[in-house]
């Protein structure tokens, strides 16, 4: 009890000054002895926020708890990672931190040591997203000039991004990236601006070149870019920027530019389709169902604002050698702690997981306490999983939370194990590269649920409180 009030103590220093909320003297992650579960915790009333409790252990005792069953014999998706979205936005404001930090804020999200939470996958917009300080692509020009051979083509614009994405990747020179544009150059577009508008077909072949351009200008900053999306959100040109890309034409433009293109210049980036809501897996399949298109793409990308989680699985059961990717959820400004925690663990984290995914990602890493910077018509109640307060102070919120249940214990490679769920309690089970089992675990119920982890013949009982999120490690 005296070490709980000490560190109680030091937890409210910590969230006055920014620095890592860990225990000061908890166990390495890395660690196991035995029989003995690791088990973190964080409770929807915030009162716990991703602290290790006391573990708990394999002991075959009778009882009447609900089981939770692990089984690694059974074996599913590999997982290439948890994160969210840098946009331009979130990189200008943690670089108004100072330079101590702003160092010491990177190392806590990519880092790998007991106080950091392990982001393992990032998503990046080509060109500006909403949620940057002002609209821009790589090749802008005045009205009605045009450039088909993209000799103006610049990645300067995302200076500082480049910049941040070096420390990240020397922190982590693993970590995965996928990117996607909200909007092609507005000189392509059959309306000439920023939001809304479709791609000519006229510049198929050049936009399908944008794309070289960007992934071959990134690699030469030294910056992989595992996937691309063609186009952020394609059925919802409302946003600033935006696009409309319906998937006859999302289809077209795969199969006679941007596949091909890819080919011809040795491009490994993989190509994903849709990355937009569940409630349209038709858009994924209609592309898929086309044998052109079909050999250049590698999966299909999902958000939750409207649809079923299940989404997921419609596509992996009509094509089950393509992957599922989790891309984008928002935690809003209206939205409540507990609220967040618990609807985005379970279908985010979880669902997705369950579902096929090979990631799950929340929307931006950070803003400031205006839900600032974002474009004029992007989004002006976004939160990000860090708010930025000025140069010595910054503030953890749900999103870094929801993540960090699952990055800072399920690394990349990792693959998904079988594991049953309650009427109120949602899991996600892995076998991680290093071989420990991880047990993701949401409860529903407003009550504390008990129940017995059960894996390979050994029972452990276990106490959950009532809308709360936990992780268990053995």
């Amino acid at each position: 009890m005296k070490f709980h009030n000490l560190y109680s103590f030091f937890r409210g220093a910590a969230l006055l000054s920014g620095v890592a909320l860990f225990p000061l003297s908890c166990t390495s992650v890395t660690s196991n002895k035995g029989n003995e579960i690791q088990y973190w915790l964080t409770k929807g009333d915030e009162s716990v926020k991703l602290q290790a409790q006391a573990s708990v252990r394999f002991i075959n005792n009778t009882n009447n708890f609900q089981n939770i069953e692990i089984d690694d014999t059974q074996k599913f998706q590999y997982v290439d990672g948890f994160g969210y979205t840098l946009t331009g936005g979130s990189v200008e404001v943690i670089n108004r931190l100072s330079t101590t930090k702003r160092k010491a804020l990177l190392n806590e999200l990519f880092g790998n040591d007991k106080n950091s939470i392990s982001i393992s996958y990032l998503r990046l917009s080509i060109g500006a997203s909403d949620l940057d300080g002002e609209v821009f692509s790589y090749d802008d020009l005045p009205e009605g000039q045009t450039d088909d051979s993209l000799s103006k083509f610049s990645l300067a614009k995302d200076r500082a991004l480049i910049s941040m994405l070096k420390e990240i990747l020397s922190i982590n020179p693993h970590i995965k990236i996928i990117a996607a544009p909200w909007s092609a150059p507005a000189w392509m577009k059959d309306n000439g601006k920023s939001k809304g508008g479709s791609l000519k077909p006229e510049f198929y072949g050049t936009y399908a070149n944008y794309f070289v351009k960007y992934i071959q200008g990134m690699k030469k900053e030294g910056i992989t870019i595992d996937a691309i999306t063609p186009q952020n959100e394609p059925l919802h040109p409302g946003n600033n920027p935006s696009l409309y890309m319906p998937s006859d034409q999302q289809r077209d433009f795969i199969k006679g530019h941007l596949g091909p293109v890819f080919k011809a210049n040795n491009i490994k980036t993989k190509i994903v389709v849709y990355d937009h809501n569940c409630n349209k897996p038709e858009y994924a399949l209609d592309i898929l169902k086309d044998p052109e298109a079909y050999q250049y793409v590698d999966g299909s990308a999902f958000h939750l604002y409207e649809g079923d989680i299940s989404a997921l699985s419609t596509v992996h059961d009509a094509f089950p050698d393509k992957n599922l990717y989790f891309t984008e959820q928002w935690t809003g400004s209206k939205g409540t702690f507990n609220e967040d925690l618990n609807w985005h663990t379970r279908n985010v984290i979880i669902g997705s997981m369950r579902n096929w995914s090979k990631t799950a990602l929340e929307w931006n890493l950070a803003n400031d306490p205006k839900y600032a910077p974002h474009t004029d018509g992007g989004c002006t109640e976004c939160k990000g999983a860090i708010t930025i307060s000025n140069s010595e102070n910054f503030t953890r919120n749900v999103a870094y939370y929801i993540i960090a249940h699952a990055s800072k214990f399920v690394p990349a490679g990792s693959q998904r194990i079988a594991s049953t769920q309650t009427k109120y309690l949602s899991t996600a089970a892995f076998k991680t590269p290093s071989g420990k089992t991880v047990v993701i675990v949401q409860n529903d119920n407003k009550a504390a649920e008990n129940f017995n982890i059960k894996f390979a013949g050994k029972t452990a009982a276990v106490t959950i409180p009532g809308s709360s999120a936990a992780t268990y490690i053995f």
